[in-house]
């Protein structure tokens, strides 16, 4: 599965679901605020941009804002939304492509740093980050803790949500570092629609050496956008990196 046929153009038009899910009020107006509050007035860079779930609101409130997206599609979608002067996109691989100029807040959302399927690859996104980034600059980082506890021994599956018409299951490969995330959504018919997307999970301790190795240093760490402490129960983090001033 490569990430430029799993996003493609079916899945960007059914991407968006405004008001619910990720795109509900509660998940993503403090999403928001915050990473407004982290550009302190500067300029901001989003890798995987996306269709501007985050890029749209933001900007909104003054943030000037730059995507990189591999997804043509995706971006074809967020044109919708937005033209290229308020939201300047630049099409390619988050570890590699670069957006002109510096800016104070680079961030990555909603685990997508996983979709990078090797160590050395997510390695290669923070000193990307930190390419972009003006001195004292902040990566922000918003990533799932691995649920390997709730695996038993010899199992390789577990449910990660069950709702109303959706079920969602994780796979993993636990000597890969590897989990493939599949989500069926059913109603009361006897077919169902099957999305799949693998990813490499990561440990908090090695997303700390990754950003170590690219010249970084931890700022802070909380269970969520709000703030709350993150603790060994929390089931994902907000990471908050910044280079040395």
């Amino acid at each position: 599965m490569r990430q430029e046929d799993i996003w493609d153009a079916e899945t960007a038009r059914r991407y968006d679901t405004p008001g619910t899910g990720m795109f509900a009020p509660e998940v993503l107006e403090p999403t928001v605020g915050r990473l407004a509050e982290l550009a302190g007035g500067g300029r901001a860079l989003e890798f995987a941009i996306g269709t501007g779930r985050v890029a749209v609101p933001l900007a909104e409130r003054g943030v000037s804002v730059t995507g990189i997206e591999l997804s043509l599609p995706m971006i074809d979608q967020l044109r919708t939304k937005a033209d290229e002067e308020t939201i300047p996109v630049i099409a390619g691989d988050m570890t590699t492509a670069v957006a002109p100029g510096t800016y104070t807040l680079v961030y990555l959302v909603y685990n997508t740093i996983s979709n990078l399927l090797t160590q050395a690859g997510q390695v290669e996104c923070f000193r990307n980050a930190a390419r972009h980034l003006a001195p004292g600059g902040r990566f922000v980082i918003e990533l799932w803790v691995p649920e390997l506890r709730k695996l038993p021994p010899g199992q390789r599956a577990t449910v990660f949500h069950s709702e109303a018409g959706y079920i969602g299951l994780d796979t993993y490969d636990v000597l890969a570092q590897h989990v493939v995330s599949h989500h069926f959504e059913f109603d009361d018919g006897r077919q169902a629609r099957l999305f799949r997307s693998p990813h490499r999970y990561i440990w908090p301790a090695e997303l700390d050496l990754m950003a170590q190795l690219a010249g970084f240093e931890l700022e802070s760490r909380h269970a969520d956008w709000s703030g709350a402490a993150f603790t060994a129960e929390s089931r994902s983090h907000v990471s908050v990196y910044r280079l040395p001033g």
